[in-house]
């Protein structure tokens, strides 16, 4: 099966698959980056509790170019808007917030996500310039669950969904779902199962993509 049977998914149509799937009234820290955009795409009339690090409770969508605060931003320096009913603290009770367990969900990007959940997504090697891995590990432990929305593999096509991750660490078994622009795969005991896949996109096709075993999940 060549490509030209099937569609990947764009960044907006993955992270409105991503947040179809959050319940009503859940509170939510997005990562920077693609995650982001999910609170872009909340289904119409659904109440989701959006967290940043640096201290906002009750963010909105993006703002339209004319409507920008530039005193309002999130963790990653994008300019937000805050709904109705929002609220702005401490960047150490935001934290006390994270670690206590009081989120829902965290979703993050990542560069690897291995079959048993370890997610690596802040270093491509030990000698990355990255600065430091940031809040990016204290969400993957404190928050109730970790979802990651990240493309199924590079621009180089290598697969980022992988038996073990290569790149440094940022937490262990922490993933339990996975939004790729070609499919939504849970991490379970017995690694990736594959619950959706875009439209075309058959298991075997997938599987060349993948550098891990994957299984259908059971309905």
């Amino acid at each position: 099966m060549s490509q030209a049977d099937w569609k990947p998914l764009t960044r907006k149509e993955m992270a409105a698959r991503a947040a179809a799937d959050i319940p009503e009234g859940w509170y939510v820290n997005l990562g920077i980056g693609m995650p982001t955009l999910v609170a872009d795409n909340v289904p119409a009339g659904r109440e989701v509790i959006f967290h940043s690090e640096n201290g906002i409770l009750g963010m909105g969508p993006s703002p339209a170019t004319e409507q920008i605060n530039p005193w309002l931003v999130n963790a990653g320096k994008k300019y937000v808007t805050v709904l109705p009913g929002g609220s702005f603290f401490h960047h150490a009770d935001s934290f006390a917030l994270i670690r206590g367990g009081h989120l829902d969900l965290c979703v993050l990007g990542a560069f690897e996500v291995a079959e048993n959940g370890d997610i690596a997504n802040w270093a491509t090697s030990d000698e990355d310039d990255a600065p430091a891995v940031g809040g990016a590990m204290d969400l993957a432990v404190g928050a109730k669950r970790l979802w990651v929305l990240m493309d199924h593999i590079t621009k180089e096509g290598k697969p980022k969904l992988v038996e073990r991750c290569s790149y440094p660490l940022t937490a262990l078994g922490a993933v339990k779902r996975i939004y790729t622009n070609m499919a939504v795969i849970d991490v379970t005991s017995k690694g990736f199962s594959v619950i959706d896949m875009v439209p075309g996109l058959t298991l075997h096709a997938l599987q060349q993509l993948t550098a891990a075993p994957l299984e259908m999940a059971t309905r």
